[in-house]
């Protein structure tokens, strides 16, 4: 006789920020998924995959009204398509978090949230976060990650910060993950040794790197979303 089956709640992404790391996030969903129900159990999804040259572009013009526009009516589209909670699947685009959160009638689960929540329970206090310029040196994200959990985010001097912006864009964006870039990365990290974490603060970023690369605890703000969005698809959160 088959048993009962379990009830899961429609998760919607916004991506496509770059596709590349959207199909980490639609890997590692149902991998959770999976792990967690075993048998043929995978994440409901609903994607709305947005066209990155368009979004890139008015990233760099600084359009974020435009930005804004074009998020909030994906979010809108999720949420009449059937999702009980949304995620905004990159960091960057969490500039644009609040008039998202306030457009829709669902929760909205915060990247910033899940790894401010980590780094707290892991007891570190000043992490170094690896993202694109926008997240780096905008305040939108270091001064939620500040002002919620009272930590000090530090960033790299700007040259690198440049440095990671670039292979961002020119290259894990554009599935191209090379050897040379790893190595700047890490030297990148090994200039601020008073860091005590390093935060993956791109979605792309666990493309090129991985915690067994560095000397201090990392976190992958993708991955740590991710559980959120388990536990919103499990009921569990």
């Amino acid at each position: 006789m088959t048993s009962a089956l379990r009830s899961l709640n429609t998760l919607g992404l916004i991506g496509g920020m770059s596709w590349e790391s959207s199909l980490v996030y639609y890997q590692k969903l149902n991998q959770g998924v999976r792990q967690r129900l075993g048998g043929l159990y995978s994440a409901p999804l609903l994607l709305a995959s947005l066209e990155f040259a368009q979004i890139a572009e008015l990233q760099h013009q600084g359009n974020w009204g435009q930005l804004e526009r074009l998020l909030i009516e994906a979010g809108q589209g999720l949420q009449g398509a059937g999702a009980s909670a949304l995620m905004i699947a990159t960091n960057t685009m969490h500039k644009l978090y609040e008039p998202v959160a306030a457009a829709v009638d669902l929760p909205v689960l915060h990247i910033a949230e899940a790894t401010g929540q980590a780094l707290v329970a892991a007891g570190c206090r000043r992490p170094l976060l690896l993202a694109t310029a926008f997240t780096m040196e905008q305040d939108f994200y270091k001064s939620y990650l500040q002002e919620r959990f009272d930590l000090e985010v530090r960033v790299p001097q700007a040259d690198d910060r440049a440095e990671v912006h670039r292979v961002i864009y020119e290259e894990l964006c554009q599935g191209q993950v090379l050897a040379d870039s790893k190595a700047r990365y890490q030297a990148i990290v090994a200039k601020d040794s008073s860091a005590d974490a390093i935060i993956f603060g791109c979605t792309e970023v666990d493309l090129l790197v991985s915690p067994s690369d560095f000397d201090r605890p990392c976190f992958d703000t993708t991955q740590l979303h991710v559980e959120a969005g388990l536990a919103a698809i499990l009921g569990t959160d």
